[in-house]
């Protein structure tokens, strides 16, 4: 038997699992380590416990098979795994969404792009298109937001619709969000879109060796980095194809740091005017707002 069995056959209490784990999370092999917190959020969700609950516990014991599968995780959380994937869900826009290794990872910019949707001046039963479902947290949360709009939601990965179609349906918009597994919105009339939203793959593939082994080694490279790795191949593509849409029809786009002129440039060759470029809580201009000229 293993040191860490030997020590398993006295039940560990809370407290002793606490230390440990937060010990291992402190030597995690990436900058910077995972909080300490982590491990009591961790061990929380394996004990069916809030942080609190945990955290006033300390001397409760813990049935191995707990001990073990809590510590499995500080190990895969130690390895740069993270916490969203480990618990399968992260909030978004007030709502919580099944997540795993086949979509990115829900962000708080993200929902900048939410709130200029919704800041934008639609008919009363709008279309609107999303490209790029993803988790489907931009088209359920739209669809929540505004019951009486339709909206499409393309991806090329089957097993993203896949995780979105589970959103739809844990939050009760599959009868106003249909999931399409096609390239941009090919096959989708554009003249009858009314508005159209993406977070597309937007960052370079040069920039992957500078990125966290959190993202670059454990969220889907096909919802990251465009197909042949320049951060602005994929709205270039979606904006030449948006060309076809409605003069006065907007395209609201996420962008990546230091885009904004690049993708202006872009959108004023395919007959789109850039109207706001809203920033994110770090200053950085993280939507473009755009109208077909």
């Amino acid at each position: 038997m293993t040191a860490a069995g030997h020590r398993l056959r006295r039940m560990a209490t809370i407290g002793e699992l606490l230390l440990r784990g937060k010990a291992r999370l402190a030597e995690a092999a990436f900058v910077p380590p995972p909080p300490p917190r982590e491990a009591a959020l961790l061990l929380g969700r394996v004990l069916g416990f809030s942080e609190a609950q945990v955290l006033a516990r300390d001397d409760r014991p813990v049935e191995p098979a707990d001990a073990a599968r809590y510590l499995e995780w500080i190990e895969r959380r130690a390895g740069g795994e993270p916490v969203a994937y480990l618990l399968g869900e992260r909030e978004f826009y007030g709502r919580v969404f099944h997540i795993d290794r086949r979509v990115l990872i829900p962000r708080p910019e993200t929902e900048h792009l939410i709130e200029q949707v919704l800041a934008t001046p639609l008919p009363s039963r709008p279309r609107i298109l999303e490209v790029g479902a993803g988790s489907g947290c931009i088209a359920v949360t739209l669809a929540c937001e505004l019951p009486a709009a339709r909206i499409v939601a393309t991806d090329l990965s089957a097993g993203a619709l896949a995780v979105a179609r589970r959103n739809a349906v844990r939050l009760g918009a599959t009868d106003r969000v249909d999931l399409i597994r096609t390239d941009l919105f090919t096959g989708i009339v554009p003249e009858k879109i009314d508005l159209l939203v993406s977070n597309p793959p937007y960052v370079d593939r040069t920039e992957a060796a500078e990125m966290s082994p959190e993202v670059c080694n454990f969220e889907p490279h096909l919802a990251l980095f465009p197909p042949g790795g320049g951060g602005l191949e994929t709205i270039d593509r979606l904006l030449a194809s948006a060309a076809a849409l409605r003069p006065g029809v907007r395209v609201l786009l996420e962008i990546g740091r230091g885009q904004l002129e690049a993708v202006e440039s872009s959108a004023r060759a395919a007959g789109f005017d850039l109207l706001a470029a809203p920033a994110d809580y770090a200053g950085i201009p993280r939507v473009a707002v755009l109208a077909r000229r």
